[in-house]
């Protein structure tokens, strides 16, 4: 049985549920892109969990301070931890207390690279479709999302307020979507790479339960972010999922429970949870890759070339800090490439430098006959420069947050 809940957040305070008589609290919201990895973690894994939303007073008065910055997900252990980020929660529960049912990072070495590059992508580089399929569909979503955000306001307010707040609100987040490339000169080509997406991702599907083979690995998980909230439960892009790519819509909901789905054969009782034998990577599989390096590989680019120009002005950036004036900041600017035909900016933000290391620090861990391996794989699918795009300083996570290392 999954054991999970969604407590009211004005239940949660010390007295009524002691932290240590308490499951996991995961901080984080139904409409929120990146709580939908954690949670999708947790309730494949059968972790129990209660999850809380970050407007409770506890969020407000004790984890934010401790992190330093209002965001989500953020997990507090029963014994008071509180971990930030999605990634570092997930290594949490894999590492430390071992929770996983099973291994979520493959032990052979393409698999394992190719696993951290959807974690980058998952994370990443769906940013534009799901923001666009959230904000840009008020016919069809308006209604779905004033309801979803008026669960986060804490005390309740009366209709009228409550629609104020939502205007306030998602004013906010359309912002936010011209950041990642959203914007009228983009929706046609931004829908056109939703569907390409979907089609790929629905012929892997067709003989493969998860990216690679019969049970979820890192890069599911992080995917989940994305088509979870925004691209599943919003009712526009869910319309077009159901619709055109049905089995992406199984993925989704496999991976958003504990029980196998009796009778599909993927999941039925006899079927071998086992990956993909002899760390083969399956055409279709390599479509996806090669998908990723059409989508995303100029975004990246552009972006460490702005970081690295960025850092080089620096010269009296302090290792340790994020150098700006805001240690909570998340941007450092905003950088332009071509992409699908027209000129987009997105914003750059030293977080994704921090997910492209961990995918160089796995192929880095590798023996030479590995890395070649590797670097054959990813070279096939147009992504093999991606392993050596490297900023001047690395991204370390401190104290919560993402600071600059020493110049290399």
């Amino acid at each position: 049985m999954v054991r999970y809940q969604m407590l009211p957040p004005v239940l949660f305070n010390e007295t009524i549920i002691p932290m240590t008589d308490s499951p996991y609290i995961l901080y984080g919201g139904p409409v929120s892109l990146y709580t939908g990895k954690v949670r999708s973690y947790l309730r494949k894994n059968n972790i129990n969990f209660v999850e809380v939303h970050p407007n409770s007073e506890r969020y407000l008065k004790h984890i934010v301070p401790t992190v330093g910055r209002w965001i989500m997900p953020c997990l507090e252990t029963p014994d008071g931890r509180i971990i930030q980020d999605g990634a570092d929660i997930i290594d949490f529960f894999d590492n430390e207390v071992n929770l996983s049912r099973f291994p979520i990072r493959p032990t052979t070495p393409v698999h394992r690279a190719v696993s951290h590059l959807f974690e980058l992508f998952g994370g990443e580089g769906l940013l534009r479709p799901a923001m666009h399929y959230r904000w840009n569909f008020d016919e069809q979503n308006i209604a779905f999302l004033e309801s979803e955000f008026s669960i986060s306001v804490i005390p309740k307010m009366t209709e009228g307020k409550e629609q104020i707040n939502f205007a306030r609100s998602s004013g906010r987040m359309r912002k936010a979507a011209i950041t990642f490339g959203v914007g009228p000169h983009s929706m046609e080509a931004i829908e056109s790479s939703f569907a390409e997406w979907l089609e790929l991702f629905s012929a892997h599907l067709a003989n493969n339960a998860y990216l690679l083979g019969n049970r979820p690995t890192l890069g599911d998980y992080c995917l989940m972010g994305p088509m979870w909230a925004h691209l599943f439960r919003d009712p526009a892009p869910t319309a077009l999922i159901k619709k055109t790519a049905p089995r992406v819509g199984g993925w989704v909901e496999r991976m958003t429970t504990y029980e196998p789905y009796d009778g599909e054969h993927f999941e039925s009782s006899t079927a071998p949870r086992e990956l993909l034998a002899n760390d083969t990577l399956p055409d279709t599989l390599v479509a996806m890759m090669r998908y990723v390096a059409d989508e995303y590989l100029a975004e990246i680019t552009a972006h460490v070339e702005y970081a690295n120009n960025w850092l080089a002005e620096q010269t009296d950036l302090v290792t340790g800090t994020n150098g700006l004036p805001d240690p909570g900041a998340r941007g450092i600017g905003m950088t332009s490439f071509a992409w699908r035909g027209i000129e987009i900016a997105t914003a750059v933000m030293p977080y994704r430098f921090w997910l492209l290391q961990r995918l160089q620090d796995a192929v880095a861990e590798c023996d030479a006959t590995s890395q070649a391996a590797i670097r054959t794989a990813f070279r096939s699918a147009g992504l093999e420069s991606i392993l050596d795009l490297r900023t001047i300083r690395r991204v370390e996570r401190a104290n919560h947050l993402e600071v600059w290392g020493p110049l290399l």
